[in-house]
């Protein structure tokens, strides 16, 4: 980790008798990744197995379920995938072919080699953006130095969702209210401080300049002046959408297998849990190769896809995409309404919405219907009438435009979702030679018959047939010699 702080502020003032000053705090820590010493940890040295790195690109891109194009750029077979790489100049002037038992896919949400599920109806993904800055302000005339602003150094602020920065009745407030967005704050060490403008979640995106623009001047308003922009942050995270195709030996992982949580864009804990699960599988199934087994490297990639995406995740899932539709269709008073709300909620049950995976803390209280119906319940509970009315009538609209998704997620009604394993024959089975007795019988008959036709020749009898029509020439011709003698 690279900062921990103790506590956790919100700012939903503006709206529902709140002040505007009025501060939420939430008594949990929060903590930031350093991303280069995870990256460090998750690595094994060379002398421990550690892997190789090929900084090249793939130009595939998958044209229907296991077939890819240009011609030969990926290809499957029982043993494994083989793909071409190219420069990252973009030419093909140095170019490299890697064979390898499974490939596993981590390249975003917007991957060429996973396909998404065209079968079950869905939405199109929201996208969060957010423009970040680290920057260093001005404390020389500060006269409390344990504060940036109205944000306490020792707290992260994660929502500011005011707009008291705006002119009254401006049309810049006027947009702010439509399409909200919130400031976001890392105080780090002396006078250096992280700010990032953010719109949670949008279809169509919000414009990366106006996430800038709303940026610099909520800091101007709150006489944080900034005197040097050490690094910028443009953040782009597509939410939702449909979930991968089914039976793609290629295996999404990460944002090609659509696991950045819906309503928060949350991904993190999610990918380090849900690796562990398909490096597990993945690995079972490989092993079965060891003395002389067989693997099924279609079922090995299945296998994985089912560890991300159970029926039971996908139910999970499904609740949080509606969740991510309804924060979409609010202004900025319905999600100020809406997250304090949320954090009046016990921890266990905000914080496992939060998660939203197996494995991380408090999921149980969302991971079955039963759990996701009692926090629905309860969170309606503790909103504003207005975004409570609001939220129970999307629930309706949602439940027409979008069945069986919701009531299938929060019902042990409608069955399950459709599995990524596969059903029983399918695998080495699948080519069938049919019912060799009967189609034996079928050629002697025809054979026997009077009618002449010719007799359907299996491909691997055909000698054997040409065989059995000499002799019966052979024979005719011995009958007519016999015949004209007497």
């Amino acid at each position: 980790l690279d900062r921990r702080w103790g506590k956790t502020d919100c700012y939903f003032g503006g709206s529902f008798d709140i002040p505007t000053e009025e501060r939420f705090r939430i008594d949990r820590p929060y903590c930031r990744v350093d991303k280069d010493a995870l990256r460090e940890a998750l690595t094994p040295p060379p002398e421990k197995g550690g892997y190789g790195v090929l900084r090249m690109n793939h130009g595939s891109r998958a044209t229907s379920v296991n077939l890819y194009g240009p011609a030969g750029s990926l290809s499957h077979d029982e043993g494994g995938s083989t793909i071409v790489l190219n420069g990252k100049d973009g030419t093909e002037t140095e170019t490299r072919t890697v064979r390898s038992r499974l490939i596993v896919d981590c390249t975003g949400h917007e991957t060429s080699l996973v396909l998404r599920d065209e079968r079950t109806p869905s939405r199109l993904p929201g996208f969060q953006i957010a423009y970040g800055c680290l920057v260093a302000v001005d404390e020389t005339n500060v006269a409390d130095a344990t504060r940036v602003g109205p944000y306490d150094k020792e707290a992260m602020t994660l929502f500011d969702y005011r707009t008291d920065h705006f002119p009254t009745d401006s049309q810049r407030l006027l947009n702010a209210e439509r399409a909200p967005t919130f400031m976001y704050v890392m105080p780090l060490e002396g006078n250096r401080v992280f700010f990032e403008e953010t719109s949670l979640v949008a279809r169509p995106a919000l414009s990366f300049q106006e996430c800038k623009d709303r940026c610099f001047e909520r800091l101007q308003h709150l006489g944080i002046r900034v005197t040097e922009i050490e690094e910028e942050e443009f953040c782009y995270i597509p939410m939702g959408g449909a979930l991968p195709a089914r039976d793609q030996r290629v295996i999404g992982f990460g944002g090609a297998a659509a696991m950045v949580h819906p309503s928060t864009g949350y991904h993190l804990c999610r990918a380090m849990t849900g690796a562990a699960d398909v490096a597990r599988t993945v690995r079972s199934e490989l092993s079965k190769g060891r003395d002389g087994g067989t693997v099924d490297l279609d079922e090995a990639a299945a296998l994985a896809y089912h560890a991300i995406w159970s029926p039971s995740n996908v139910r999970q899932r499904n609740f949080a995409v509606f969740g991510g539709e309804f924060l979409m269709k609010q202004n900025v008073e319905g999600l100020r309404g809406f997250f304090d709300g949320f954090f009046r909620l016990p921890l266990e049950m905000w914080g496992g919405f939060l998660a939203g995976w197996p494995g991380l803390p408090n999921n149980d209280k969302h991971e079955t219907w039963n759990a996701r119906m009692l926090f629905g319940l309860t969170f309606v509970s503790k909103l504003p009438l207005r975004v409570a009315a609001d939220m129970a009538g999307s629930i309706l609209a949602y439940c027409v435009t979008d069945f069986p998704t919701l009531p299938q997620s929060v019902t042990p009604f409608l069955g399950e979702p459709g599995t990524y394993e596969r059903s029983e024959g399918m695998g080495k089975g699948r080519y069938v030679k049919g019912d060799a007795a009967a189609k034996a019988e079928a050629r002697r008959m025809i054979r026997e018959s009077r009618l002449g036709e010719g007799v359907p020749v299996a491909f691997g009898d055909e000698d054997k047939e040409k065989g059995e029509g000499k002799e019966k020439e052979k024979e005719k011709e011995d009958e007519a010699k016999v015949e004209s003698f007497q």
